[in-house]
């Protein structure tokens, strides 16, 4: 390849900087660079999980914030960065019996920063030396939606040998919140309209030993009539047998044909299922995934559409499979 002069160099910086001067009309010279910070992080609560440990949770920044990342401040220093799908994080490590000071500020792709939002402040409870019994599952779970995007949960408080210091919620698998020893109720919010929801609660004592789950609770949020139909696939349903899960759905309404979806498995997408032209299915919709694993690994499975503006839809309900021997 032949190597560029240096008078080659500057002559295309000249054109460069010519074409900028002709055409005032794109940005991309540099002119309207964005300075434009973020809005500070809303919502921060923080929450002793353990003597040692806390959960700092805030609320999502708005879409038009273009945020990128999060930040998470202890007592004035950073401990903590986690990119801006992420909206909660446990800080461990820290002293039994000790007061902490918590705020996140908010990051977007130029790098501006957010002020910090309001702090939080959460004082971590007694050590228990040598606990190691878990606290009891809590009894009962129920829920209830709170419009499209927000849903209701309650549970009976479990018991333990050292007291409760925290309630873990769970959906599919995953740790979406925690709530305090004293609280029997709260409200997930963030969620998607029309869309079939399982939660589960979990209890915590001061050494981090864990319950089983309680009772699960499935509620379904109701459609957003600003929204449109509900876009979640409907009815689906998952059978495993040896080397295969069969899976099959119901496409939603989304005004055209829907040729392509993704799959989660253990709320992990593993793969796009496409359907190439002409053979788009009408109505009910199948799909056979092969498997290695071994017998009896669990799975956790759901989907989702790809809209016609380019977007993923709502998720479908989940399914749980056992792999046959």
């Amino acid at each position: 390849m032949r190597p560029i002069t240096a008078p080659r160099r500057a002559g295309a910086v000249l054109a460069a900087l010519a074409l900028c001067l002709a055409a005032p009309a794109l940005t991309a010279c540099g002119a309207d660079a964005d300075t434009t910070p973020p809005h500070a992080p809303a919502g921060l609560t923080a929450q002793a999980g353990s003597a040692t440990s806390v959960h700092v949770m805030w609320e999502a920044a708005a879409p038009a914030d273009g945020v990128t990342g999060y930040q998470v401040f202890q007592n004035g220093r950073i401990v903590r960065e986690v990119p801006a799908e992420k909206t909660m994080v446990d800080i461990t490590g820290l002293t039994p019996r000790t007061a902490y000071s918590f705020t996140v500020r908010a990051r977007d792709a130029a790098g501006n920063h957010s002020p910090a939002g309001a702090a939080a402040q959460v004082t971590t409870p007694t050590a228990k030396a040598d606990d190691r019994q878990p606290p009891s599952a809590p009894p009962t779970t129920a829920g209830r939606p709170e419009g499209p995007r927000a849903v209701r949960l309650n549970w009976t408080p479990a018991t333990d040998d050292t007291g409760v210091t925290a309630y873990d919620v769970y959906q599919g698998g995953v740790r979406i919140h925690t709530a305090g020893a004293g609280e029997s109720a709260t409200t997930l919010t963030g969620l998607q309209p029309g869309t079939a929801y399982s939660f589960t609660v979990r209890a915590r004592d001061g050494s981090d030993n864990t319950s089983p789950d309680g009772p699960a609770v499935a509620v379904t949020t109701p459609d957003d009539p600003a929204q449109g139909p509900g876009t979640a696939p409907g009815a689906f349903t998952a059978s495993a047998s040896p080397g295969t899960v069969d899976l099959t759905w119901t496409a939603p309404d989304t005004g055209r044909e829907t040729s392509e979806y993704q799959l989660y498995v253990n709320d992990r997408p593993v793969t796009v299922i496409q359907f190439g032209a002409g053979a788009v299915p009408k109505g009910r919709a199948s799909y056979r995934l092969t498997t290695t694993e071994p017998a009896g690994t669990a799975w956790t499975l759901k989907l989702r559409a790809r809209l016609p503006d380019g977007n993923w839809g709502a998720f479908s309900e989940d399914r749980h499979v056992t792999l046959p021997g």
